[in-house]
């Protein structure tokens, strides 16, 4: 774990708030000079602490309303089929993310699709089609809560 110091996880808490904003805007925020701010979110990259910036996007507002979190089961577990069936889901439109899990289940897949009818098509004709998916388990999301800042503990 990398140590962060009381300005670096400001400059944290600033970027994830607002990744567009200028570097003497960032500067002014944490309460230090522009050359200050930018070696030292040059520092936070080159530790691989800061790994890249995003654009959030309304689903919704992209055709794409209905989320679901889908447990998936694999048989066998083998290194190859897991790894195989990460890359393949992990590449279709649908998915927004995939959580390899331990337990009862091998995934938890993210995805967002226009309608409930687009939901029971991807399980059945897509997920289920596997010939590695031993069994699925849809969960509809009603509402997605996201921390925005993600802080150090």
């Amino acid at each position: 774990m990398t140590s962060l110091d009381a300005l670096d996880t400001a400059i944290l808490r600033e970027l994830q708030t607002d990744a567009r904003r200028t570097n003497r805007d960032l500067a002014a925020s944490v309460g230090v000079a522009p050359t200050t701010a930018l070696d030292r979110v040059r520092a936070l990259r080159d530790r691989g602490v800061i790994t890249g910036s995003t654009v959030a996007v309304d689903l919704a507002a992209l055709g794409r309303g209905v989320q679901a979190m889908i447990a998936v089961r694999i048989r066998p577990p083998s290194r190859k089929n897991i790894e195989g069936f990460r890359s393949w889901v992990s590449e279709l439109p649908e998915t927004i993310g995939v959580f390899v899990t331990s337990g009862s289940e091998d995934f938890l897949v993210h995805v967002a699709v226009p309608d409930n009818e687009a939901l029971y098509g991807f399980v059945i004709d897509r997920l289920t089609e596997r010939p590695e998916v031993a069994d699925v388990r849809t969960s509809v999301v009603y509402e997605h809560v996201r921390n925005a800042v993600i802080a150090p503990l």
